[in-house]
């Protein structure tokens, strides 16, 4: 039979594709041969903590090869649902369940999964087909204006060149108190710049006063780090950067804050008797779990200098998620939202005080949450989590897609890409899906030249790592390389996440190497007009901010893929050669788009896409009259 029995990809036998809404009703169809006699197909339909439905599906026909049956299913709940069908085959109960990413086989495979979200959930619609560029602020820019009140115990690197300090000191300790001195005064400086790059919205890395050149280690929410500036040159930053058309969220680190701060002052920085470590009376005694007082405590990852807290402590809860409370004390200065460090890390009923706490500054403030595996289906600490289906996050950080694009450009294997990609797309709900953070590297990973085209890094040590850098070859493939990788994360769903300097073209293995400063006057300037061009490109057609996606032929040596927006008709095709030879596509060939305007690739009767690049063009699913 040429057809499957069923395929959770194809709208043909699930539609909508992928998740829906809370009282939103779906279609499910089956196809068996003719041969099979199949009677009694039924929808079996469950979440972790309800009994099953079982919903049969009636005839719906038939064709050459197949009968036909369908159902509608309606989720009165919100959550993670899974399903199967059962059917009857010649006397016998048969089970179909998914085999790969999404068809439907006989007797063997898993559930398929089905997200309910809820019925109102939106996401900020400035974000939006936009650019979202993500800094490390002590090694952007350095304005060279002077700070006040900056600790005498940090070490400043006079060259912007240098390497991070990555070896331990005499006692055996990575400090992290080298600096470079970038800070808020200096990415303003670079607003013009990132204008002309595209963005729309800057990712700010920690920024509040910390001890460690990371910033994780919190020493006080309520005050900028000294050697970043002030609270007005934060306000003045978000005014300057609003007028460039670009908004600024923060990095809000809640599971954990530093030892060296005025919460726990477990060195004594911020006074003898203050702080939960050294007063037992403390305000913030309970926001720690002591396990022998003071000297044994929880802490984030068993690292001593980075104590966890209970964030379901009222007062620490308070604090945070109050009104007037730090999350809503810096939108009130000008963030438009938060991406929450170590989200699996936060309990529910944190995270849905912060919802309500920034939600209560408007709705298009916003919430991403760092989760590196599947949002939808993540559990942590014995719990599932519930992140995306209504009242918690907007959106996540997208590893996924960064590790199926990797994967694909360097391996060229096209079905666990396609499967990877359209896994995460039926998984997550739509207004997610728009915004979703899709980056190539981060502060947390190499940097995607070196993933890219360097030696592996394996178990290397820092030694190795440190001042390990691409041959010229390697670098001139690593570019081409990460040119066809930036396509894809430009024009798959979501909203493209650019790692500072990625692209200017530097490298780096792993944290602190990932972390050097941007390469202001030694930009790799290819790199840098092409993506100023696939901004362009991005702005250029509305279907690449809410447009559903369409593989129309991925092998491996090209993609393409259609963008469609359904509620306009607009569309956009992205043809992506990844191979070594030129490539060329007859248009005519496209028959259900219309009005073909090439936005880019040379165009006689053919469309001509050169060796590691890529063509694209503008059209519509409408017939013009």
């Amino acid at each position: 039979m040429s057809a499957p029995i069923y395929d959770s990809f194809d709208p043909a036998y699930k539609a909508p594709f992928g998740a829906i809404r809370k009282y939103q009703s779906a279609r499910f169809t089956l196809r068996f041969s003719k041969e099979w006699h199949a009677a009694e197909p039924t929808l079996v339909v469950f979440r972790p903590e309800n009994k099953e439905r079982f919903i049969p599906l009636s005839p719906a026909g038939e064709d050459e090869e197949c009968n036909i049956f369908s159902c509608e299913f309606s989720p009165m709940n919100a959550g993670l649902h899974y399903y199967y069908f059962t059917v009857t085959i010649d006397g016998n109960r048969r089970y179909i369940k998914r085999s790969g990413a999404s068809l439907g086989v006989l007797d063997d495979g898993d559930m398929f999964q089905l997200t309910v979200f809820s019925a109102d959930e939106h996401t900020p619609d400035w974000l939006k087909g936009g650019v979202m560029y993500q800094i490390f602020p002590d090694r952007f820019c350095r304005s060279g204006k002077t700070h006040d009140n900056v600790p005498d115990d940090r070490i400043i690197h006079e060259n912007w060149e240098d390497t991070p300090y990555y070896r331990p000191d005499e006692n055996g300790t990575i400090r992290n108190n080298d600096y470079f001195g970038g800070d808020l005064k200096g990415i303003e400086e670079k607003l013009p710049y990132l204008e002309q790059l595209g963005v729309t919205c800057i990712y700010l890395n920690p920024i509040f006063e910390s001890h460690e050149n990371h910033r994780y280690s919190t020493a006080c929410y309520e005050r900028i780090d000294p050697l970043l500036g002030s609270e007005r040159d934060f306000t003045e930053l978000c005014e300057q950067a609003k007028a460039h058309g670009i908004k600024i969220i923060l990095d809000g680190v809640f599971s954990h804050t530093g030892a060296d701060s005025e919460y726990f002052n477990k060195f004594g920085r911020y006074g003898e008797n203050f702080g939960a470590y050294r007063s037992p009376d403390s305000r913030y005694r309970d926001w720690y779990c002591f396990v022998n007082y003071p000297k044994e405590y929880e802490s984030w990852w068993g690292i001593t200098t980075l104590p966890n807290v209970n964030e379901n402590n009222p007062d620490y809860t308070e604090y945070i998620c109050g009104k007037d409370g730090i999350l809503q004390r810096w939108i009130d200065k000008g963030a438009a939202g938060w991406r929450l460090d170590v989200a699996d890390e936060l309990p529910d009923e944190f995270i849905d005080n912060i919802n309500r706490a920034v939600k209560a500054k408007g709705d298009d403030k916003v919430i991403y949450g760092e989760v590196w595996e599947d949002a939808s289906n993540k559990e942590s600490y014995g719990v599932r989590r519930r992140y995306l289906t209504g009242g918690q996050l907007d959106s996540v950080m997208n590893y996924p897609f960064k590790e199926a694009i990797i994967n694909y450009i360097k391996s060229s294997d096209p079905q666990p890409f396609v499967d990877g990609i359209m896994t995460i797309l039926e998984h997550y709900p739509k207004p997610s899906v728009d915004i979703l953070m899709n980056f190539l590297s981060t502060h947390d990973t190499e940097r995607i030249l070196t993933r890219l085209a360097g030696d592996e890094v394996g178990w290397h040590d820092r030694e190795w790592q440190a001042e390990r850098y691409l041959a010229d070859w390697q670098y001139v493939y690593g570019v081409s390389l990460l040119k066809c990788a930036m396509v894809l994360q430009f024009f798959l769903p979501g909203i493209p996440c650019i790692y500072y300097g990625d692209e200017a073209g530097l490298e780096g293995y792993k944290d602190p190497f990932n972390r050097r400063g941007y390469p202001w006057g030694k930009e790799n300037l290819v790199l840098v007009e092409f993506t100023k061009e696939l901004s362009k490109i991005r702005r250029s057609c509305h279907a690449f901010a809410e447009g559903e996606l369409k593989f129309l032929k991925v092998t491996r040596e090209e993609c393409v893929f259609a963008r469609i927006d359904a509620s306009t008709g607009e569309a956009a095709v992205i043809f992506l050669n990844k191979s070594k030879h030129t490539k060329s596509y007859d248009l005519d060939e496209y028959k259900e788009f219309h009005g073909m305007n090439v936005l880019r690739g040379t165009i006689g009767k053919l469309l001509t896409v050169p060796p590691f690049d890529y063509g694209a063009v503008s059209c519509s699913t409408q017939k013009e009259n």
